[in-house]
């Protein structure tokens, strides 16, 4: 059979709009181009604005993780102004993080990628009486009968494939999506209650956080993030594995540069040098500390003319869309050179190298264990869903703590002034990954801001001196059934649950 290109356009059940073409040969992926199609601006926006627009403006780069962009965007106020939140302020942004975090993660199993495995028309053939399934199967015929079809679930149409055969795993994981649909809306409240909204928080400032949380608030936080607890333990991590075990080829699928990356998350002492999900740097399996100043950003093959290997601190974001040999409005970071993967799957194993949380290096042995892999198997599809759902119950059980931490009442941020001229770095990780915003102040207003955000590092064009990005490679390889319908193309992309409207911010 003669090698074939292959366009995906666009990829659905992702935030926003990325296309992929991978070339099949003998049917396997060699080579695959991940398109960004869009241009936003936020940065150009952000020039000329009072510093305290940005971590309100940022926010709107993305409505499913705005709170790591206002966190990002005060971290690097806080630098800029020379100040440290009180201890309310500090757990009050982990929460609400981590609020946010979950609602993610269960998001992106249930809604955007278990329904590449789970058959979901096997609900058609259900006869019993659970309402949740029963709702599903109604929701399913609708569709199915629908004449002019605009879709209301995200799982029709869907591609052609091997969707599980197991009634059992597929009933179970369909009841659970439902369910999931509910324990989202509650994750999002209590983040919620301390953020004063989702999406778009308004209590998170430079120095800490507005509100002040009442004894019946924090009762309330503590019974959501308790069931959030029980629906991570018995619903959603044996979910997990039940498709990592029908889906055991996909411990070989999908594998990434191998090199990860995390800024770190989840402050645990007042100077952030102590972080639940420590930052880090792997390199052919050696863990290193990191050093940010290593981080560039090439635009050889982007739609862009502001110049490559550019440190975001000189950076600037000038758009070329006629520009020759571009594919994408993605730019692409490096670090020292490297082609980085983020997320969950980085953040898991360079705490797990590190050696800085028993806790989960605990859950990941345990993993290791269930399913009869090694640390190296985890670099690829099943690995990444996995360390997703371990980081998922490590981040609820921390939460927890950090709400019986909170003293009532008390003031959660510190008084502070801007200075005329002013820099600063904010390093975080949003549920995809890493997330960096770096700020110029001159003359009371930004005169510079430059965001390097998680998909912008994972789906990445080429470097300049051709490097594909890390989703590009992790495709490479992929078995490829029928060229149309290569599901199995877009079971690695959903793998690193890409957010198209972050990358191409």
């Amino acid at each position: 059979m003669a090698a074939q290109s292959i366009l995906i356009d666009p990829i659905t059940r992702i935030e926003g709009h990325l296309s992929i073409r991978v070339q099949v040969d003998q049917g396997r992926v060699t080579s695959a181009e991940s398109i960004g199609e869009s241009f936003r601006g936020f940065e150009a926006i952000l020039r000329g604005r009072k510093p305290l627009d940005a971590q309100y403006i940022t926010q709107r780069i993305c409505g499913v993780c705005p709170v790591e962009h206002a966190i990002a965007s005060v971290l690097a106020q806080d630098a800029a102004y020379g100040i440290t939140p009180p201890t309310n302020g500090r757990l009050i942004r982990n929460i609400v993080a981590a609020a946010n975090f979950i609602q993610s993660n269960i998001l992106h199993f249930y809604t955007l990628s278990a329904i590449d495995f789970i058959d979901v028309t096997a609900v058609l053939k259900y006869q019993g009486q659970d309402p949740a399934l029963g709702y599903l199967k109604g929701w399913v015929q609708s569709e199915l009968r629908s004449t002019n079809y605009y879709p209301a679930a995200p799982f029709l149409p869907r591609m052609n494939g091997d969707y599980a055969a197991d009634p059992e795993l597929n009933l179970g994981a369909l009841r659970h999506y439902i369910q999931a649909l509910e324990l989202r809306s509650e994750a999002s409240k209590l983040g919620a209650l301390l953020g004063g909204k989702l999406p778009h928080v308004a209590s998170i400032i430079p120095g800490g956080a507005t509100i002040r949380v009442g004894g019946r608030i924090i009762a309330d936080c503590i019974s959501l993030i308790q069931r959030l607890r029980d629906f991570i333990e018995r619903c959603y991590i044996p979910d997990v594995l039940a498709v990592a075990s029908a889906y055991s080829s996909y411990y070989g699928i999908g594998a990434g540069p191998g090199n990860y990356l995390a800024f770190g998350v989840f402050h645990e002492d007042a100077a952030g040098t102590n972080k639940l999900l420590p930052s880090g740097v792997l390199t052919g399996g050696v863990y290193s500390a990191l050093d940010q100043s290593r981080i560039t950003e090439d635009v050889g093959c982007s739609w862009f003319s502001s110049g490559s290997g550019q440190h975001p601190l000189s950076g600037d974001t000038t758009p070329a869309p006629d520009k020759a040999g571009a594919y994408s409005w993605i730019k692409a970071p490096r670090y020292n050179g490297h082609v980085m993967e983020v997320g969950p799957l980085a953040r898991v194993l360079i705490a797990y190298q590190s050696g800085t949380n028993p806790a989960l290096t605990a859950q990941v042995d345990a993993l290791l264990l269930a399913t009869g892999r090694s640390l190296g198997e985890l670099n690829s599809v099943m690995g990444r869903h996995a360390a997703r759902a371990v980081e998922t119950k490590i981040i609820a059980d921390r939460c927890e703590q950090w709400l019986e931490q909170l003293t009532a009442d008390a003031i959660g941020f510190t008084p502070f002034t801007i200075p005329s001229s002013c820099q600063g770095i904010g390093l975080t990780e949003a549920a995809r990954g890493a997330l960096g915003h770096w700020m110029q102040v001159s003359g009371g207003v930004i005169s510079r801001y430059q965001c390097v955000v998680p998909t912008t590092w994972n789906a990445s064009p080429r470097d300049d001196r051709g490097q594909p990005g890390a989703m590009e490679q992790a495709l490479v390889g992929t078995p490829v059934a029928d060229p149309t319908s290569p599901v199995e193309t877009v079971r690695v992309v959903r793998s690193f649950d890409p957010c198209l409207s972050c990358a191409v911010h």
